[in-house]
């Protein structure tokens, strides 16, 4: 079963959370902020981390951060905050899921094992079949769903599970038009709902990764109005 690394600084959540994620078989390291949090990960890194947004001495934001620049680990964020401003930033960072409190603990379980799920990850379930496909290569384009890897002319372009998944369904049929509930639905589980904007985000980020690759990317195209497609080859 995965590891899941929860970083609070309620420790009522903590604990609530830890007793509901181990009668599910999962292996749970606590944290109280996000600086202890990352140096933990260095020794012992998770298969999914829960991110409390509003902690002391680094919140949950500023871990994202600092936790993209190396890895593409799954994370959800739990918040209290009701500005939309807050989730969007998230996700544009690469947050894999928001729960907001108060929450139910079978709620988080679920949304625990929809991600692990995208991520192929290790909660017993059966990834997509997506998921467990063969190398996919589109030009310069080459994904390994197994490894979780991708690259572009050869250079590593490290992305998220929903980055990763947006861009395989994208790639999968180069010239066809996605749209943006298609690609929801690719990259989501059932249970999760977001909004149009949410794939614009991802999107952009996709974008912004391939560009650091190589300047003049430009395969994912926009049609305004309709959704998104990889170029054909």
């Amino acid at each position: 079963m995965a590891t899941i690394a929860l970083v609070d600084d309620d420790r009522n959540i903590l604990t609530s959370v830890s007793i509901a994620l181990e009668a599910e078989g999962y292996r749970i390291m606590t944290y109280t902020d996000g600086a202890s949090a990352l140096e933990g990960f260095k020794s012992s890194p998770p298969d999914l981390a829960i991110l409390d947004i509003k902690m002391p001495r680094m919140d949950g934001m500023e871990t994202l951060r600092r936790l993209r620049q190396k890895s593409d680990m799954p994370v959800i964020f739990l918040t209290s905050k009701d500005e939309e401003i807050d989730e969007l930033f998230g996700l544009k960072m690469g947050a894999d899921d928001f729960i907001r409190k108060p929450f139910s603990q079978r709620l988080l379980v679920e949304r625990v094992k929809a991600v692990l799920r995208r991520s192929g990850g290790k909660d017993g379930t059966v990834p997509k079949e997506t998921d467990t496909a063969k190398v996919l290569e589109r030009g310069a384009l080459r994904m390994d769903p197994e490894r979780h890897t991708c690259t572009w002319k050869n250079e590593p372009v490290t992305l998220t599970v929903t980055e990763f998944l947006i861009l395989q369904a994208l790639a999968t049929r180069p010239g066809v038009v996605k749209s943006r509930n298609a690609l929801m639905d690719a990259a989501y589980d059932d249970q999760v709902y977001v909004d149009d904007r949410t794939i614009d985000s991802h999107i952009k980020r996709l974008r912004k990764k391939f560009k650091q690759a190589e300047e003049s990317f430009d395969m994912i195209e926009t049609l305004y109005g309709v959704g998104y497609r990889f170029k054909e080859c």
